[in-house]
């Protein structure tokens, strides 16, 4: 009878250590998208390399006892080739009751290449439609984002930036509409901060290298889509800021930083 008891209690104290555990675990954000969001390598050959995603920039902003920040951006993925390759799959396996996912694709979308390409208002939609649904269905919370900018200026006096996403960055604000999922417009975010830089500070925040200093880049480079240490900083910053006017346990999760940053809104 003691004994019985015993093990029992056991199961019982094991049992509650077990749920604690669980309940205390830091919610993970999943992150799913393209190259201006994926991890950059910045090791060994790569040591100098000057390009960040986004989302590689991410974690500085929030308590990691709280929420974990798990990229699966990967460069030149589209929302159909991130699924045709099984990367959502992946992503799907490890999501847990209480974690997020931050969806956001565009930039491949729109590329002809038919291994990439979608149609906003078709295949788009409907591939951002099931990674809420299948996100939802796995008790976590998705936040549907649009495209970033790309640094492309006009040529007028004034100074403007050029729309490249067109119906790209419309669609995830029409689906986040019908599902009424979180909605960041990073594309009107990015827009306003880059454009109120000018055209030569707004090199600051992208990929414009100089020649020989870099061994990552040894012919330096000029490039107005993907960002540097400095920009994926800023810009990841702009974004988790809007996300946490939003939802009450990301904004209870930001560092002093990322408070900082909210304040600055």
């Amino acid at each position: 009878m003691k004994k019985t008891f015993l093990i029992s209690l056991g199961v019982l104290c094991a049992t509650a250590l077990l749920f604690c555990s669980l309940r205390e675990r830091p919610v993970t954000i999943f992150m799913i998208g393209d190259s201006t969001m994926a991890n950059k390598p910045v090791e060994g050959k790569d040591a100098d390399n000057q390009e960040r995603g986004w989302g590689q920039m991410l974690q500085q902003y929030l308590d990691s006892t709280k929420i974990i920040v798990d990229n699966h951006a990967v460069n030149g993925r589209s929302s159909k080739s991130f699924i045709d390759e099984g990367r959502w799959k992946r992503v799907l396996d490890h999501i847990r009751p209480g974690d997020y996912v931050i969806i956001q694709f565009g930039h491949n979308d729109e590329k002809p290449k038919a291994d990439r390409h979608t149609d906003p208002g078709s295949t788009f939609d409907d591939n951002l439609m099931r990674f809420i649904r299948e996100t939802r269905e796995s008790g976590a919370t998705p936040i549907l984002m649009n495209s970033i900018v790309r640094r492309k200026w006009s040529g007028d006096v004034d100074g403007h930036l050029i729309d490249t996403h067109g119906e790209y960055a419309v669609a995830p604000r029409n689906v986040a509409r019908q599902t009424g999922c979180i909605f960041v417009d990073a594309t009107q975010i990015t827009h306003d901060y880059i454009e109120a830089l000018g055209p030569e500070r707004s090199k600051e925040l992208f990929c414009w290298l100089p020649i020989g200093k870099y061994k990552t880049a040894p012919n330096g480079r000029q490039d107005d889509t993907h960002l540097n240490i400095h920009g994926g900083t800023v810009i990841a910053g702009l974004l988790i800021s809007e996300v946490a006017s939003q939802d009450k346990t990301i904004r209870k999760a930001l560092t002093k930083k990322g408070k900082d940053k909210q304040r600055r809104k």
